[in-house]
C-alpha cells in the first residue's frame, strides 16, 4: 500500500527524479494503456490519491508553464451520428461527460484526453490536451480514489506541436520536482 503514487506516460517526462519521493508508474502512450496501468495501480497500491505528471499542449497556456487540472474529458469520443454530444461515451450513464476532482493547485483547468497528437484546431472546449489523464482519471473515479494531474507544457497543439513536443519533454521533471519538493501545495500532495 502508498498513500499516494505517480503515474507518467513517459520515463523521458520524469526523468527518474520521483522514484525517491514516492511510487511511479509508467504507462505508456494513450488511453488504453494509460487505462490499464491505472487500474493494475489502483488494485496493487490501494492508495487514497493519485497524481498524474506528463506533458500536454495547449492553445491557452505557454510552453514551459507548469498547470495542474482536475477537470477531465474524452475530447475524441466522438458518436454523434447516434446522437451523443462530442466527448460523451454511450450508454456510461453513470459516468459524467466530465470528470471533477478536488483540486489542490491554484488553476483547476480542464484536460482533454484523446489518442491523437493534437497539431490543429480541436471541436472539444479544454485548457490542455494530452493522451492519457482522461484514462487514469475514469480509473480514480470508479475506484474511489482522489486524482489530479499536473501538465508540463510543451507545446500550442499547433502545427509546431511535433517539433516542440520532442524539444521540451524533458524540461518539466525539474519544475514539477520542485513543486513537490519545496512548495506546501507537494506537502498537501504527498500528505505531509
Amino acid at each position: 500500500m502508498a498513500d499516494v503514487v505517480l503515474i507518467a506516460a513517459l520515463r523521458e517526462e520524469t526523468q527518474d527524479l520521483f522514484d525517491d519521493i514516492l511510487p511511479v508508474v509508467y504507462c505508456g502512450v494513450g488511453k488504453v494503456n494509460a487505462a490499464l496501468h491505472a487500474a493494475r495501480l489502483l488494485q496493487r497500491y490501494q492508495p487514497r490519491g493519485v497524481v498524474n505528471f506528463g506533458t500536454a499542449g495547449s492553445r491557452v497556456f505557454a510552453p514551459h508553464t507548469l498547470v495542474d487540472c482536475n477537470k477531465f474529458i474524452q475530447r475524441d469520443m466522438h458518436i454523434k451520428a447516434l446522437g451523443f454530444d462530442l466527448g460523451v461515451t454511450p450508454y456510461d450513464h453513470d459516468i459524467p461527460r466530465v470528470l471533477e476532482f478536488p483540486g489542490s493547485g491554484p488553476m483547476n483547468l480542464t484536460c482533454g484526453t484523446g489518442d491523437n497528437f493534437v497539431s490543429s484546431a480541436e471541436a472539444l472546449e479544454c485548457d490542455v490536451v494530452d493522451m492519457e489523464a482522461y484514462a487514469i482519471a475514469k480509473a480514480c473515479y470508479l475506484g474511489g480514489v482522489d486524482f489530479i494531474s499536473y501538465k508540463y507544457i510543451t507545446d500550442g497543439a499547433n502545427e509546431q506541436a511535433a517539433d516542440q513536443w520532442l524539444a521540451n519533454c524533458r524540461k518539466g521533471a525539474s519544475r514539477f520536482h520542485e513543486l513537490l519538493t519545496q512548495t506546501p501545495t507537494g506537502d498537501l500532495l504527498l500528505g505531509r
